[in-house]
């Protein structure tokens, strides 16, 4: 006659607390192997060198943020941040070996591959980030109402080699209004422009995420207006072609810059801003920080704005570039 099963130990409180515990820390483990298998076991580790923009720029502060969550995700890798004048410069670092990553808008990044400048094969693209919004700054009280009242006036059109140049550049000239002979041009960039709005300059060309601190500042401070980019402007650019069928006639939203907007859109144009690579850099390498630039989205959107559009589903489009081997593998790794 076979025997009834033995009953089960009863279980002090003690004991059940306990083996409470261990299967919590068993579920904590799986769920940290699950987060890191699809990545590789050990984090990668060494320095790189990443490029970032201006001071008071969202790239620099952007780049910031993103070398916290790296720190977090890969503490044994080094990133080492580079100031630069933006876009163009960026673009030309990375590929001629000076830098590893960079954040560029996808105009300058088209720019450098029609030029056929050195490397521009070797480009590939990690994420596409956020966009990048022209804003163009007068005094309030200024007679300049359009960009074609630019025409004699003290203009900053950025720094040379940086992404702000490119644009300026380019809605001027669509304008009729030549960069070297019809405005006074002057070369600053976001972390001067606004100190010298009113005094030495008429107005300044930015193009960046919304809101941009250097502008924040400004506008809480000073009376300053907004100048518009109309659309038929923006389809001007298109017609010339080249990078120009990056920009999008877009509308800055009220919210941007409250105290100056009088909470009334302004028709302007927008850009994409890529993170981009090299095809020599570590495959393993560019899926981790892919992988850090998809889950970091809050944490760095909290204090950049402009971050918090950074998404998985729109991240691969990295045109004109291809995405790097390594994205590619993680974009596929996390594809429902």
């Amino acid at each position: 006659m076979p025997h009834p099963p033995s009953p089960l130990p009863h279980l002090t409180r003690r004991q059940s607390k306990i083996l409470q515990a261990v299967a919590a820390t068993l579920v904590a483990l799986g769920l940290l192997l699950w987060w890191l298998l699809p990545l590789g076991k050990t984090p990668p580790s060494g320095t790189i060198i990443f490029s970032t923009g201006t001071r008071a720029g969202v790239y620099q502060k952007y780049g910031g943020l993103l070398n916290d969550a790296i720190h977090k995700d890969m503490p044994d890798l080094k990133v080492v941040l580079k100031d630069t004048a933006g876009s163009q410069e960026n673009v030309r670092r990375v590929a001629n070996g000076q830098s590893d990553f960079a954040i560029a808008a996808a105009d300058a990044v088209e720019n450098y591959l029609q030029n056929h400048d050195p490397h521009a094969d070797t480009l590939r693209g990690v994420a596409r980030l956020y966009d990048d919004y022209v804003q163009l700054v007068v005094p309030a009280d200024s007679d300049i109402r359009t960009v074609e009242d630019l025409k004699g006036k003290r203009v900053s059109i950025g720094a040379p080699n940086s992404g702000v140049r490119l644009i300026a550049d380019r809605v001027l000239k669509a304008t009729g209004i030549d960069p070297d002979k019809d405005i006074q041009p002057k070369a600053y960039g976001i972390d001067t422009g606004p100190k010298l709005l009113g005094h030495d300059l008429d107005a300044f060309f930015w193009s960046g995420g919304l809101p941009t601190d250097g502008l924040r500042n400004l506008a809480e401070h000073s009376a300053i207006r907004f100048i518009p980019i109309q659309p038929s402007l923006v389809a001007k650019l298109h017609a010339e072609g080249e990078s120009t069928r990056y920009y999008r006639a877009t509308n800055m939203p009220a919210s941007a810059y409250p105290s100056a907007q009088n909470n009334a859109t302004v028709p302007t144009m927008a850009v994409s801003n890529l993170l981009i690579t090299r095809s020599d850099v570590d495959p393993e390498l560019v899926k981790w920080l892919t992988r850090t630039v998809i889950n970091s989205r809050d944490r760095i959107g909290h204090d950049v704005h402009s971050a918090q559009l950074v998404d998985v589903r729109t991240a691969i489009y990295t045109d004109p570039v291809p995405l790097h081997e390594g994205a590619r593998r993680y974009y596929r790794s996390v594809k429902p």
